[in-house]
């Protein structure tokens, strides 16, 4: 039957557009429902990120033992910076169903006052909280400002293979006068104080800005040794070798008192702290680390109910 057959196919049509509207309008209202609760559920999931509501002591867990990484450089922005580290250790300690702390590191060292403010802040810890132990495990490097933090545990664990010591201070420099010559290079360097351009690798090396530089990493380096000597006690055995920036494997550090003893987190938390469960204490992470990792499946599951729910009632199209 043509259109002209059916005299009402005009007013048919345009209420069968304007029922199209009518649906398309519940659609998108629909979806608007949807997208807002997806947005409501990933502020939630932000708030409880950040709120500090789901801590190890809130998360159901019960008896735990507390896994500490130190991993990289020591140094101020760094991952283990002593501000990221001893707000980790501060956390670990206060928590009450943590019965030890391990602290593992894996580190060449970094500056002498980001490792000395970790080691003082080890050793304080360990003086309020004297019924909680903490022990350094290394895995593969705990050299230099690494060892000088390590050296305030309660004990040192390591692997045979591992690389431990370096107890030392450097400064690095470089001198490039000839080079400068053959090349036609000046040094136009302009200074007020006549030491203010210590250590230009433009200029011949000063002897006496070399003493004042050597007495200075002497005077550190000496720091250093009190504070390793103070941390270890009678359990180093001196030798000439101890503190002249060597470096030794586990094996040897064992013998020269600079460990205590071979063993993994696992190991330590096991059969040292008497707790196998482990809860890594962790740094700060962005937005979308921390919601992904900790929270994607408490997220996940919630949208899925939602969206779920939402088709059941026929509130999205299927």
């Amino acid at each position: 039957m043509s259109d002209t057959d059916n005299p009402n196919w005009e007013r048919e049509t345009i209420t069968e557009l304007a029922w199209e509207g009518l649906r398309e309008k519940r659609r998108a209202r629909r979806w608007s429902i949807f997208f807002k609760l997806l947005l409501a559920a990933y502020l939630l999931a932000t708030l409880f990120a950040f709120s500090g509501w789901m801590k190890p002591d809130t998360l159901g867990l019960k008896s735990h033992t507390a896994l500490i990484k130190l991993k990289g450089i020591i140094a101020d922005g760094a991952d283990a910076s002593a501000e990221e580290i001893n707000r980790l250790l501060d956390k670990a300690f206060a928590s009450k169903q943590a019965k030890g702390v391990i602290l593992e590191i894996n580190s060449p060292g970094g500056t002498p006052v980001q490792a000395a403010n970790i080691y003082q802040e080890i050793r304080r810890l360990r003086k309020k909280h004297k019924d909680k132990p903490l022990y350094v495990v290394v895995s593969d490097l705990c050299a230099s400002g690494g060892y000088y933090v390590a050296s305030a545990a309660d004990k040192i664990y390591a692997s045979r293979a591992s690389i431990v010591g370096s107890i030392g201070v450097r400064m690095d420099s470089y001198g490039v006068t000839r080079l400068a010559d053959k090349l036609g290079i000046e040094s136009r360097t302009i200074t007020a104080g006549k030491n203010k351009a210590l250590l230009d690798p433009f200029k011949e090396e000063n002897p006496e800005q070399r003493a004042h530089l050597q007495a200075m990493l002497d005077e550190v380096h000496q720091i250093f040794i009190e504070d390793v000597k103070k941390g270890r006690g009678d359990r180093l055995k001196e030798t000439p070798d101890l503190f002249s920036g060597l470096i030794w494997t586990g094996e040897d550090a064992k013998k020269l008192g600079l460990i205590d003893g071979f063993g993994d987190v696992d190991y330590v938390a096991r059969e040292v702290i008497g707790e196998k469960n482990i809860v890594e204490y962790e740094g700060k992470k962005d937005l979308l680390e921390q919601l992904t990792k900790d929270f994607g499946g408490v997220t996940g599951s919630l949208l899925k109910k939602t969206f779920d729910s939402l088709l059941n009632r026929g509130i999205l199209p299927h």
